[in-house]
């Protein structure tokens, strides 16, 4: 077997990781809650311009809170892209909600918009898009929709912190948004997530929910003069030692967004020429969207190309990855009510997509091998 020299994705350090573990052990507080988690909720509120943010053990989990949050049920209704995570789809599905599978625009990946009309009514609690590779989906026609049918929004925004939609950041146009903080994404602890509150009536629910269904919030605050069990809710809050590690990342985040820009446009530029030879696409950021620079991803012509081009990289020790399959043909989504030909862009883009290696502390020498072995690859 080859030994893959380059990986799809190489976890960095920045600085400040291991010293920021270190103080949060010495500081004798490496629970949930802790000194490094507060300072991460008001970085991300502060910049984003959020109301509240409350750090979480994964963007799943933070997805489970805005369905407890929302307390949606069996009679409700909630539009969520084909083309996804499934932890999108599972943190609904679990309360018994019906799922509505989206298909995406064949341009950048999103949910389409266009299709919305034709997939809300007055059971549609929820709509939640998925900003592909941190760029964002059409967030006016999509806000429109929502409001229009008085379903909530809530942003997938796993792939998208500090990306913006036309100037403004992903993130904030939802009552709620879900972000993801795990190894693979541009700011990391490993695993973590937070949710994003932009609606100052969620905040104690929100609250009550990630701490086990009980008030302790309030008890930490003096409000009460003991906590006690006032509703639903589960573990949702994160130690103090990740908090440690995301702070160090989470102020280093220009640094990573630099780095990170300048990978995503060395491929661009080194691959554009390749990818018009060869019937292949690369990824389309519209002029009012600044994308995130989560990663960089090539629409081959065929399955066929995409698996011998994995399997041309791989033979070199490089690692290239496929993404999603669609959730309404997965065996749940079957069961679900899922059926071929539900979502046609979905079913087409899957077989087609490969991801390129994409981490920040990627080196030139490093990608220039990835682009040098693409550039040989004809499809």
């Amino acid at each position: 077997m080859t030994e893959l020299r380059i990986p799809f994705n190489r976890a960095s350090l920045l600085g400040h990781e291991l010293d920021f573990v270190a103080q949060a052990v010495a500081n004798g507080h490496i629970s949930g809650d802790g000194p490094f988690t507060k300072r991460c909720e008001q970085l991300l509120e502060q910049e984003l311009g959020v109301t509240r943010a409350l750090l979480t053990t994964s963007c799943t989990h933070a997805l489970e809170l805005a369905a407890l949050l929302l307390d949606v049920g069996p009679d409700d209704e909630v539009v969520v892209p084909s083309f996804t995570f499934v932890s999108g789809a599972n943190a609904f599905a679990l309360r018994g909600a019906r799922l509505v599978f989206a298909d995406v625009r064949p341009d950048t990946l999103n949910l389409d918009e266009r299709l919305l009309d034709d997939l809300v009514n007055e059971r549609t609690r929820a709509i939640v898009p998925t900003h592909y590779a941190g760029v964002g989906c059409e967030l006016d026609a999509v806000c429109a929709t929502a409001e229009r049918v008085g379903a909530t929004l809530i942003e997938d925004n796993a792939h998208g912190l500090f990306g913006r939609y036309r100037g403004r950041p992903l993130g904030t146009f939802g009552a709620m948004a879900a972000q993801s903080f795990h190894e693979t994404k541009n700011v990391t602890c490993g695993e973590g997530g937070a949710i994003l509150l932009n609606d100052a009536e969620l905040i104690e629910g929100a609250e009550v929910i990630r701490e086990k269904g009980t008030n302790r919030k309030r008890f930490f605050r003096g409000q009460v003069d003991k906590y006690t069990w006032v509703g639903l809710g589960s573990s949702y809050v994160q130690s103090d030692l990740l908090a440690a590690f995301l702070c160090a990342q989470l102020e280093e985040r220009a640094r990573i967004q630099d780095a990170r820009a300048a990978v995503w446009s060395r491929y661009a530029e080194a691959l554009d020429a390749w990818a018009a030879d060869n019937g292949a696409r690369l990824p389309f950021v519209p002029e009012h969207c600044e994308q995130s620079f989560h990663m960089f991803y090539v629409l081959l012509p065929s399955l066929h190309a995409r698996t011998r081009l994995i399997e041309h990289l791989r033979s070199l020790g490089i690692l290239a990855v496929f993404h999603y399959l669609p959730l309404h043909l997965s065996e749940m989504g079957r069961a679900l009510g899922g059926r071929e030909g539900q979502a046609p862009v979905t079913e087409d883009v899957v077989d087609r997509l490969v991801r390129l290696p994409f981490y920040t502390g990627m080196t030139e020498p490093e990608q220039a091998e990835v682009i040098d072995a693409v550039l040989e690859f004809a499809a």
